[in-house]
């Protein structure tokens, strides 16, 4: 349901012990029923078919853990906290398998 004064998505709100649905622009109203359901529906689109898989991740020597092959994907990303070092993540080229690197 969207706003009739904005064009906002309306969103659920507990008022005085009931639900309501309310938009940033001030409008409220009752839901219609005991349920509001959000949907979202994309009419007409179409199948995408991937043909070629492009590996955007930059090449390192590493051994790779399961076939002994001497270059790998990299890349970084924080699992941890913060104050934690980034986990380093490799990818054999050759097989494919997967590993990580805590610093």
């Amino acid at each position: 349901m969207f706003c009739p004064k904005c064009g906002s998505i309306l969103r659920p709100k507990e008022k005085a012990g009931k639900r309501v649905l309310y938009c940033t622009c001030g409008f409220s109203k009752a839901p219609e029923g005991d349920t509001t359901e959000l949907k979202e529906s994309v009419e007409g689109a179409k199948k995408i078919e991937i043909i070629e898989k492009i590996e955007i991740h930059p090449k390192v020597k590493n051994k790779c853990e399961k076939c002994g092959h001497g270059i790998a994907y990299y890349w970084t990303q924080q699992t941890r906290g913060a104050d934690e070092p980034e986990t380093r993540f490799f990818k054999c080229t050759k097989c494919n398998h997967t590993w990580r690197e805590y610093a």
